[in-house]
C-alpha cells in the first residue's frame, strides 16, 4: 500500500481546502509534512470542520473564489506547487437546483481556472480533479458504472461535475500529451465522517436531529448509495497523485468507492446510524416533494484495485461507529484535532 510519508516536504496546492473532505486531506497533509497552500472561500458551514480543528494553523490558507482567475493565479504563483488537488466545487445537488448558474460557474470554470494555473506554471507536475459518482448518466441498473460509461450527470450539480470531467480530459490531451503534467480525475462516491455540517446530506441530518433528541426525517429510504468514510477517498487522492507524479502512467480516471457490501438503501444507513448513537433515537420516512434524485448508483472500482491494490480500509458500520465517535466528542467539547488524528492513526494502521 500506498506509504504518505511520500508529501513530507513536497509543496502541495489544495482547493476547497476549507470544507468537509478538504479539511481531512489538508489535515492528512500536514501530519505527513507537506507545505500546504489551500485556495477557497471562507468555511461553507458554521460550525465547519475546518474551523474547529484549526485546519488554518497547519497550512497557508488564502480565502479566495475559484472563478477569479487572477486572485487564483497569484496565490498559485507564490506557492509553487508539484502537486495539485482540485476539490473545489458547489457540491450539493439540491442547492444545484436552486443556484444553476453559479453552481456551473464554480464547478466548470473552477476547472478551467485551476488547469489555466497549471498549464502556464513551470512547477506543477501532478495534477488531480476530485468529482463525483454523479458523472455517469445513471441507467439506474444494479451493477457498477466503469470509468470508461457515458457521463451524462441529471441535475444541474452531477451534470456540471461531468462537464468538469471533460474539460480535464480536453486539457490532458490538448496541452499535457507530452507528459509534463500527469492529470487524473477521480469519481468518489458518498462520504461520510465527523464535521459534516452540510444541508441536505443524510448523515449530516441523522447528526442535527440526535443532538436535538428528534426523530429522523429521511426523504426517501429506498434510494441506494455507495458509503465509505472519508479517509476512504482522501487517502485514494493522495495516492493517485502521488504514483502518477513518480510514473506519468499511471495518469489517468479512477473511480473511489467501497466494496458493494457498502452499497447501502438509505433507511438502513439511517437504522446503522440510530444503533451506533443509541438514546432511543427513531426515524421516520416523510417524502418532500423534492427534485430528481437518484434511485440507485454505485460504482465499480477494479481500475483502482488492479492498479494500485488499493482496498478499502473501513467498512460501512466502522465508518458509522467513527461519525458517531467524532460527533460526540464535539458535543462535549472536547479536542477535534485529537480526535481527528486518532481517527487517522487507527486508518492508517488498518
Amino acid at each position: 500500500m500506498f506509504d504518505i510519508s511520500f508529501y513530507s516536504g513536497k509543496k502541495v496546492f489544495v482547493t476547497g481546502h476549507t470544507g468537509f473532505k478538504g479539511s481531512w486531506l489538508c489535515k492528512l497533509l500536514a501530519n505527513a509534512g507537506a507545505h500546504v497552500t489551500g485556495y477557497a472561500l471562507e468555511p461553507p458551514t458554521s460550525p465547519s470542520l475546518f474551523e474547529l480543528a484549526d485546519i488554518a494553523g497547519d497550512i497557508n490558507s488564502v480565502i479566495g473564489d475559484i472563478r477569479d482567475y487572477e486572485a487564483l493565479k497569484k496565490a498559485f504563483d507564490v506557492a509553487k506547487p508539484e502537486i495539485v488537488l482540485h476539490l473545489a466545487a458547489q457540491p450539493i445537488v439540491r442547492e444545484s437546483y436552486k443556484n444553476p448558474a453559479y453552481t456551473y460557474e464554480t464547478n466548470v470554470m473552477g476547472t478551467v481556472n485551476i488547469l489555466e494555473c497549471v498549464r502556464n506554471s513551470d512547477c506543477a507536475k501532478s495534477f488531480l480533479n476530485v468529482t463525483t459518482d454523479k458523472v455517469y448518466l445513471n441507467k439506474e441498473w444494479e451493477w457498477g458504472y466503469r470509468e470508461n460509461e457515458e457521463l451524462d450527470g441529471f441535475d444541474p450539480y452531477s451534470n456540471s461535475k461531468s462537464c468538469s470531467e471533460l474539460v480535464t480530459h480536453s486539457y490532458r490531451n490538448s496541452f499535457f500529451a507530452d507528459g509534463t503534467v500527469a492529470v487524473s480525475t477521480a469519481r468518489a462516491g458518498n462520504v461520510i465522517g465527523g464535521g459534516d455540517f452540510a444541508a441536505d446530506r443524510i448523515v449530516p441530518d441523522c447528526v442535527r436531529q440526535a443532538v436535538k433528541g428528534e426523530a429522523i426525517v429521511v426523504r426517501n429510504p429506498f434510494s441506494t448509495r455507495p458509503y465509505q468514510h472519508v479517509l476512504e477517498p482522501v487517502y485514494a487522492y493522495l495516492m493517485i497523485a502521488a504514483k502518477q507524479y513518480e510514473d506519468g502512467n499511471y495518469a489517468g480516471y479512477y473511480n473511489v468507492g467501497p466494496d458493494d457490501s457498502d452499497c447501502f438503501q438509505t433507511g438502513a444507513l439511517v437504522d446503522l446510524f440510530v444503533g451506533k448513537w443509541g438514546e432511543n433515537l427513531k426515524w421516520i420516512n416523510r417524502y418532500d416533494g423534492g427534485p430528481h434524485e437518484a434511485n440507485f448508483l454505485k460504482l465499480d472500482c477494479s481500475r483502482l484495485k488492479t492498479t494500485f491494490g488499493w482496498r478499502p480500509r473501513w467498512g460501512l458500520e466502522t465508518a458509522m461507529e467513527k461519525v458517531v465517535e467524532w460527533s460526540k466528542c464535539w458535543i462535549a467539547n472536547e479536542d477535534i484535532r485529537a480526535c481527528m488524528d486518532r481517527q487517522i492513526a487507527e486508518f492508517m494502521d488498518r
